[in-house]
């Protein structure tokens, strides 16, 4: 994530700083697909913003489908804006630190993908 600035001489409200400076970080890639943002708190302490300001921001961003919060484990940039391919996206992700812990190398992952793939 690039450094976000917010202008307290601007007409433009903090919350809509942070809000816009967000969205186009998602945008440009910046912010990419899976990455976390810091935390209200966290990112209200770095900006010297209230936290309501900063949580404003993300609930608006979430409303629009650029973040997903989850829960006690922070928010995100979805892996898509596509409810099934985030499920198939997050699948993949699961199998592949599944198979990573149990020692298997890339090329025998592929073959187990394969061969499930053609049942």
């Amino acid at each position: 994530m690039t450094l976000l600035r917010i202008d307290p001489a601007s007409p433009t409200p903090p919350f809509e700083q942070l809000r816009t400076q967000l969205l186009a970080q998602i945008h440009d890639g910046s912010l990419g697909p899976g990455a976390r943002l810091p935390t209200v708190r966290r990112l209200a302490d770095d900006l010297g913003l209230a936290p309501n300001t900063v949580a404003r921001a993300y609930r608006e961003l979430e409303q629009i489908g650029a973040i997903e919060t989850r829960g006690r484990h922070g928010s995100y940039v979805p892996l898509s804006s596509d409810a099934t391919t985030n499920a198939a996206q997050e699948a993949a992700a699961a199998f592949v630190a599944r198979l990573r812990a149990l020692g298997i190398p890339e090329s025998q992952a592929r073959d187990y993908l394969d061969a499930a793939l053609r049942t």
